[in-house]
């Protein structure tokens, strides 16, 4: 089953050689997992400063400069793994350096028919292309989707994967993908050498992280334009945050579709 480990942590928890190192050990956990065939993505993000956050309200784009929500700890980076079960995902989250210093919450990933095969080999093949990777993160209003009744998220659920199309017709479209209720979320993390492991997401917010995109745009301002587009934008909001390309990850072995 695949997992989303989202990786948060206070942004001036780290010097420069811990970040570093952080990274070199983080590469090393992922072609452990590649050899397994249990790797099939992963990359730090920049700081939440570079990022925005977009709304739609009364049909007019409310954008802001930073991050979804001012919290000590942002996300900082993220890893999709596939695993047989939860808790070897939990004890690959324990693996991760990033727990000794904040917080690793696992979300396992909705399988959502009709998406476009993951293309995390577009990141590598470019060539001359002046396109930057982004992650969208998708945050949704719970009791707005209940008031809209399931019909109105179904048809949300096909726009997003409509929008999705469009992106990969253009070479944009990297990965996207629902996840799982934060009922099903765990937080892990490593104290004086010892995992704590707890039921629920990270932080517990009325807007919680329902997906994501990772995508190609030329800019920041397309990459806004592309979330504006997504069809959860009026009730939730998109956070839009460019993505760390880190040296000597592995390419998954198998295909991540």
């Amino acid at each position: 089953m695949k997992y989303m480990l989202l990786v948060y942590s206070p942004e001036d928890a780290w010097t420069e050689e811990e970040r570093s190192q952080c990274m070199v050990d983080s590469t090393v956990v992922c072609h452990e997992l590649n050899e397994k065939g249990q790797f099939r993505a992963a990359s730090p993000l920049h700081p939440v400063k570079t990022g925005a956050s977009v709304r739609v309200r009364n049909g007019q784009q409310l954008i802001t400069s930073g991050p979804f929500a001012e919290t000590t700890e942002q996300l900082g980076g993220y890893f999709i793994i596939d695993v047989p079960d939860l808790d070897q995902a939990i004890a690959t989250a324990g693996r991760l350096p990033a727990a000794k210093k904040g917080t690793v919450e696992v979300r396992p990933i909705f399988p959502l028919d009709g998406l476009p095969p993951d293309n995390f080999e577009l990141l590598n093949s470019r060539g001359d292309s002046s396109n930057t990777p982004y992650m969208l993160l998708c945050y949704d209003d719970a009791e707005a989707w209940d008031e809209a009744g399931p019909v109105a998220l179904r048809a949300a659920m096909e726009e997003a994967v409509q929008l999705t199309h469009r992106l990969n017709a253009r070479r944009q479209y990297v990965s996207a993908s629902p996840l799982h209720p934060t009922s099903t979320a765990t937080s892990v993390r490593v104290k004086e050498g010892r995992r704590q492991v707890t039921d629920g997401p990270f932080a517990e917010t009325r807007e919680f992280l329902g997906g994501y995109y990772v995508i190609l745009a030329k800019d920041l301002n397309e990459a806004i334009s592309i979330a504006a587009q997504h069809s959860g934008v009026g009730v939730g909001t998109v956070e839009v945050r460019p993505i760390f390309e880190l040296a000597n990850l592995p390419v998954a072995t198998v295909p991540s579709s």
